[in-house]
């Protein structure tokens, strides 16, 4: 297996630059996994393919103002950070954009508080304590973090919000996720649809792309994660029963087998509260998820070579083919896929 096995050619006017209006207008590529098969349809219709007694896992992570804008002290040289993880009430992991920011540089954020940068973590990672909690601060100095493939400016920020995201915490929305309005949710619970709710705060890792020759060599970094007791014993019932536990996103599933990966054989899956740093790809034995929502995924991503690992490589790469071909929108403002 090399990393090249999950490289695919995308025009740039496949990347969705906006959200679609309404969320879920978007299309839907329903793919099935045992056997290849596609259909083309729209979000709207998910209902069609899901049971009574099924259980959607979503994640209800919700971003943060991330994205700082800064200048170093006394040059005012400009640059940036984008806050990944908190480690206390004022200390944060991040990101730096620009040169200079060494360890024990004084630098200030525009319209907040002073920083220290107080250790480099490699790269350019950075840890950095700010003079004061910014917390609160946070919508009123900061921005949201748009990936770097999204050149418009987004007019309403809570478009890259989830209808139903509450635990502030993450730098990248799960975007799969944004095809679901409170309209179509209560649709689906009316039509004896289930829904768990997850947390997992997306980290670094959304933003480094895959380098090495082969995927096993890549160091995926850990993200916090929550499966509630509440959601644990959704899944387990919805799995008992026969029903089918579907995750809204790669975060979800994710969290999910984080959680069933700390199970004994025949054991329900059991609440899970901390950091993980599960890798999953071809060749995993998934044990809980039966199905997933998710989008179109970049070339050489954890996230393409997750899903490849679901629906088999040749399945997802023939499937991404087809939507080019058919003009679907991609990436995190993009179309959605159903994988059965």
């Amino acid at each position: 297996m090399k990393t090249t096995d999950f490289d695919y050619y995308l025009p740039p006017e496949s990347i969705a630059q906006t959200p679609i209006e309404p969320r879920d207008a978007s299309r839907l590529l329903v793919l099935d996994r045992f056997n290849g098969t596609i259909q083309h349809q729209r979000f709207t219709q998910i209902g069609e393919h899901l049971q009574r007694g099924d259980v959607l896992v979503l994640n209800q992570t919700r971003v943060i103002s991330a994205r700082l804008a800064v200048h170093k002290i006394p040059t005012g040289g400009k640059g940036e950070l984008l806050l990944l993880k908190q480690r206390d009430h004022q200390t944060w992991e991040a990101l730096v954009g620009g040169k200079g920011f060494i360890t024990g540089r004084l630098i200030q954020v525009e319209n907040g508080p002073q920083a220290t940068i107080t250790a480099n973590l490699g790269g350019s990672q950075r840890l950095v304590t700010f003079h004061r909690p910014i917390d609160e601060l946070l919508p009123v100095i900061g921005q949201v973090p748009l990936p770097p493939y999204i050149h418009t400016p987004l007019s309403n920020p809570e478009r890259y919000q989830t209808v139903y995201a509450t635990d502030r915490g993450t730098a990248a929305a799960p975007t799969a996720g944004l095809h679901f309005t409170p309209d179509l949710i209560e649709e689906l619970g009316a039509a004896g649809i289930q829904f768990a709710k997850v947390t997992l705060h997306v980290g670094l890792d959304t933003f480094a792309p895959v380098t090495e020759e082969d995927p096993a060599d890549h160091a995926i970094h850990s993200e916090w994660c929550h499966l509630s007791q509440d959601a644990a014993i959704k899944i387990n019932q919805a799995r008992r029963s026969g029903k089918r536990v579907i995750a809204v996103g790669t975060t979800a599933v994710r969290t999910i087998e984080s959680a069933a990966q700390t199970a004994g054989p025949g054991e329900d899956i059991p609440e899970y509260l901390g950091p993980t740093n599960l890798f999953i790809l071809p060749g995993y034995t998934f044990r809980a998820v039966d199905a997933m929502i998710t989008n179109f995924h970049l070339p050489r991503s954890t996230l393409i070579m997750l899903v490849s690992a679901f629906a088999g490589r040749k399945h997802i790469l023939n499937a991404y083919q087809t939507a080019i071909q058919d003009g679907y929108r991609f990436y995190s403002f993009g179309d959605a896929m159903f994988i059965h």
